[in-house]
């Protein structure tokens, strides 16, 4: 089974270079407390800013889960995620059962960024894709990550 690409985007008041900045760099300022798959608190939301780079969560006793890969690091345009969690929220380390998040950050004046997300390649989640895809495709999912993004990089 194949799926369409889950596309989202949300215009931020704020340049392409300082969307692009709070998206990453400070993606634990924006990420929800809430959205994590550890049992203790979420401690910190981190996305390492390079190619090759980890994404992960690291909970308040020190553990990391891993998210994910960068797979492409083009600051201020462009990032490609890779997204290894299944549809039971369980982490599926083969990058042959990763999605992929790409995010491009287009100006579209001077103070205002279109960020457009685009996640993809649902069914290398196998069984759990249908589940992955649905998990996403809410307004607790890309849709509601966005307002909060975009909040934090007007503000």
């Amino acid at each position: 089974m194949t799926f369409e690409p889950i596309r989202k985007s949300i215009t931020v008041a704020c340049s392409r270079e300082h969307a692009f900045k709070v998206y990453t760099e400070g993606f634990d300022s924006w990420w929800p407390r809430e959205h994590h798959l550890g049992e203790g608190a979420l401690a910190e939301a981190v996305l390492e800013p390079r190619e090759g780079g980890r994404w992960y969560e690291r909970l308040v006793d020190g553990s990391e889960c891993d998210w994910g890969r960068v797979l492409a690091w083009q600051p201020p345009g462009r990032v490609v995620l890779s997204w290894h969690i299944d549809g039971d929220w369980k982490i599926d380390p083969d990058p042959a059962h990763a999605s992929e998040i790409e995010v491009l950050f287009t100006e579209e004046s001077p103070g205002t960024t279109k960020v457009e997300i685009e996640h993809r390649a649902f069914e290398r989640h196998g069984a759990t894709a249908q589940k992955v895809y649905d998990g996403v495709n809410t307004e607790g999912g890309w849709n509601g990550l966005l307002k909060i993004f975009a909040a934090k990089a007007a503000a």
